[in-house]
């Protein structure tokens, strides 16, 4: 049986015909950059996660970018982030003139160690970008105190996260801001790029409205430096169009998950961490296993699709080069990089596809 990593294809024919109809209807009003078809993704994604307002972006690495413009990070300030994640999560902090600084992670939940965080501040610090990475909630509670203690700014990087929920509050409104992708790849995902952010913070929002734009409020008027971050009138459109599914495929990706925590019994393999205080979404389910790629192996010749996400930590990124870390700098992240392996989660996955992994993956 042929079991792929991830079937766009699957998802998208079974809405294509409102898909197309609502491309349509953006195309003959055209309703290219912004507009109402973004606005009503706006108004619906925040209505049906609890966000009190919501900016569509053009991309994830977009919204990382105006959180770190917001939070004034500039030339001789550090940003301290997680080594084990998507390069995004660190390029808000360059493109401000700020330096990225390393924390490593935990061992369960590949999240950002709260207590490897605190060691990593000094007088330089001036904020934190908490990834919720694989869809798993971060330790707020821990980090949110450190960041008091030290008054820095946090912004959530929840491009893996949508509609997670951290003792209950939506991830994104519990640091100073947050992010997301709509990456066709993602739990909610465009066909294109696509992102949001989301704050607490009314003056916050309206600065990111205001950069979003140029910098500007009227039209020729800019009042502060700004770019050009605007989702495009299709995404809204298309997004619409998923966003009623979201909660429908959120549950089965959560499904598919317990069926492999509760069937994958091969020795040595380190499953994903269920912590109390937030449920995942699942956006991965990654295993951690000591002979990592001759499983690979294996399980390529079942024809089990499988992926490495993320084979080099950014700390060993050749354009971090000049920061000077080496191998063994930090170690967890390292490990995890080494000995990772997602295997196929999406909502449209079958149950005996999911069998199929399982005893695959057991038979190793």
């Amino acid at each position: 049986m042929k079991v792929p990593f991830l079937d766009l294809s699957l998802q998208h024919r079974t809405l294509r015909e409102p898909a197309l109809a609502a491309l349509a209807a953006t195309y003959d009003a055209t309703r290219f950059c912004l507009g109402r078809d973004v606005e009503d993704f706006e108004h619906n994604f925040a209505a049906a996660l609890g966000y009190p307002r919501v900016l569509g972006m053009n991309s994830g690495t977009a919204p990382l970018h105006v959180a770190c413009m917001l939070a004034g990070f500039g030339p001789g300030d550090e940003v301290v982030t997680a080594p084990f994640t998507f390069i995004s999560s660190a390029w808000g902090i360059n493109y401000v003139g700020a330096t990225p600084v390393f924390a490593d992670v935990e061992e369960g939940t590949f999240n950002l160690d709260p207590v490897k965080l605190e060691a990593a501040i000094t007088p330089r610090t001036k904020g934190i970008i908490v990834v919720h990475l694989f869809g798993q909630p971060a330790r707020m509670d821990e980090i949110m105190a450190i960041a008091k203690k030290h008054r820095l700014f946090v912004i959530e990087d929840c491009a893996q996260a949508v509609a997670a929920r951290y003792r209950g509050t939506p991830v994104g409104i519990i640091g100073d801001a947050g992010t997301f992708s709509f990456y066709p790849t993602k739990n909610l995902g465009g066909c294109g790029e696509g992102g949001a952010f989301v704050s607490r913070r009314e003056e916050l929002h309206a600065r990111a409205r205001q950069i979003r734009v140029h910098g500007s409020e009227r039209r020729y008027y800019h009042d502060i430096i700004g770019g050009n971050f605007r989702m495009d009138g299709f995404q809204g459109a298309l997004l619409n169009v998923k966003l009623p599914h979201l909660s429908a495929w959120t549950a089965r990706r959560q499904a598919i998950a317990a069926r492999y925590l509760a069937g994958i019994t091969l020795a040595d393999t380190r499953l994903p961490e269920q912590p109390t205080y937030g449920k995942s979404v699942f956006h991965q389910f990654t295993i951690r296993h000591p002979r990592r790629d001759a499983l690979r192996e294996h399980l390529a010749k079942g024809e089990v699709g499988t992926d490495l996400i993320y084979p080099v930590p950014l700390h060993l990124q050749k354009c971090y080069a000049s920061l000077g870390h080496g191998a063994g700098s930090f170690p967890v992240a390292e490990r995890a990089a080494a000995t990772c392996l997602s295997l196929p989660i999406f909502p449209e996955l079958t149950d005996v596809q999911a069998d199929h992994v399982i005893a695959s993956l057991n038979a190793f």
